[in-house]
């Protein structure tokens, strides 16, 4: 790796601001909902496997709206793409205060799939966009930096979570009225957001790296399909995010729930070492980045699936400090994951990237998946729950260390 290619061509400063921003959005939500999914089992008696719906909803969402995402993002381009997705996810967190007015945990489930598919829209758009502001070389490291705000996000999202919504569990107030201003604040501000960017220039020249089909026919795009799916680092991308996000959607779902029944927390003392953990995996990315410069992506991508498998046998111990110790580590060598495993299955694949971005979107289903499976043994043993996440990491730990082999026999 050329480690003196640029980072990023200053012509695309103010847009990558506006990228990072993004990705620290869609960090709130996505852990937003595992302070959610233990709010629900206490305020609507719905028990662990049930409450895995919520990252059902969630991560189910980028399934159904990864394709879609990418057809509107080649047809009218990164723009409108990016404005599409903040209004979905606006929708969303306004469909909060109806849900919570009807106290209906299937209209929350529905208010969070609307907001997701806005995030899915997001991560279709930002992560191509990212890729192309600068070096093939360095959009490794691009994505990497984007995701480090994303971890921001993280961090942020389970703090707030805990302090206005698992604060209030056992009150005398209502517990749903503190999640539905929560995110009506969210909505409002979401939706400044896309009036502020509707005024920020994205170069026209960057919707270049796609082909324009507006006069594509279906025989086109279902050649585009072939030749995408022909490349073989691309297809175990996809099925690397599917196991990955599995993984974060199993290991962040029961956190809270592993901190108040393992080590004895309140709810709020565990969600705010929910955020601690966030803010390991921030700091992961940032360190992950700056290794990037010395050690081949995938070489570090195999290395921190390796430990977090260790880190997970130690997890399942239920063994008190150093097994929770262990829990929050998790997410240092998670952090590179997802950002690596998505730019690694972009490379070489030209005016087919943002193809290809929406269907590594739809791997993202995976965390929406696994949480119910690791709910049905974590209703009676939440620690011997997270043996399931090392399966997962096997096979990210398998792509890193074939991928080499993967792009040799690619057919660019």
């Amino acid at each position: 790796m050329n480690s003196r290619a640029n980072f990023l061509e200053k012509r695309y400063r103010t847009v990558f601001s506006f990228v990072v921003t993004l990705f620290f959005f869609w960090g709130v939500a996505l852990t937003l909902g595992d302070v959610l999914n233990r709010h629900f089992q206490a305020e609507l008696n719905v028990s662990k496997s049930r409450s895995g719906l919520v990252q059902l909803a969630m991560f189910g969402a980028y399934a159904v709206m990864g394709i879609p995402a990418g057809i509107f993002l080649k047809r009218f381009g990164y723009k409108k793409g990016i404005l599409l997705g903040l209004f979905l996810y606006a929708s969303g967190a306004f469909l909060f205060v109806p849900a919570a007015d009807a106290r209906s945990f299937n209209f929350f489930l529905l208010a969070l799939f609307i907001l997701a598919c806005g995030l899915a829209t997001l991560e279709t758009v930002a992560h191509p966009l990212a890729a192309v502001l600068g070096e093939e070389s360095t959009s490794d490291r691009r994505i990497n930096f984007c995701q480090a705000f994303n971890g921001l996000g993280g961090v942020i999202g389970p703090a707030i979570g805990s302090f206005f919504i698992l604060k209030t569990s056992g009150s005398d107030q209502s517990d749903l009225l503190a999640v539905k201003n929560l995110y009506l604040v969210i909505g409002f501000v979401i939706l400044l957001a896309g009036m502020v960017f509707f005024f920020v220039r994205v170069p026209s020249s960057l919707n270049s790296h796609t082909e324009d089909t507006r006069d594509s026919l279906p025989d086109k795009n279902n050649l585009r399909d072939k030749r995408l799916f022909s490349q073989n680092h691309f297809l175990f991308a996809v099925i690397a995010q599917f196991f990955n996000v599995a993984a974060q959607g199993g290991t962040w779902a029961y956190f809270i729930n592993y901190g108040h029944e393992v080590m004895q927390f309140t709810d709020e003392k565990a969600g705010y070492f929910f955020s601690l953990s966030i803010a390991m995996l921030m700091a992961g990315r940032f360190v992950g980045t700056a290794l990037m410069r010395f050690i081949t992506p995938f070489h570090l991508l195999a290395i921190f699936a390796l430990a977090n498998v260790v880190m997970c046998l130690i997890v399942a111990q239920g063994a008190g400090w150093v097994s929770f110790a262990a829990l929050l580590s998790i997410n240092f060598f998670f952090s590179i994951m997802f950002p690596t495993i998505f730019s690694l299955g972009l490379k070489n694949l030209g005016k087919d990237v943002q193809q290809a971005s929406s269907f590594l979107v739809m791997g993202v289903v995976g965390g929406g998946l696994f949480p119910p499976l690791m709910g049905l043994i974590a209703n009676h043993s939440v620690t011997k729950a997270y043996y399931l996440p090392i399966i997962c990491y096997l096979v990210v730990f398998a792509f890193g260390f074939f991928y080499p082999r993967l792009v040799e026999r690619a057919k660019v």
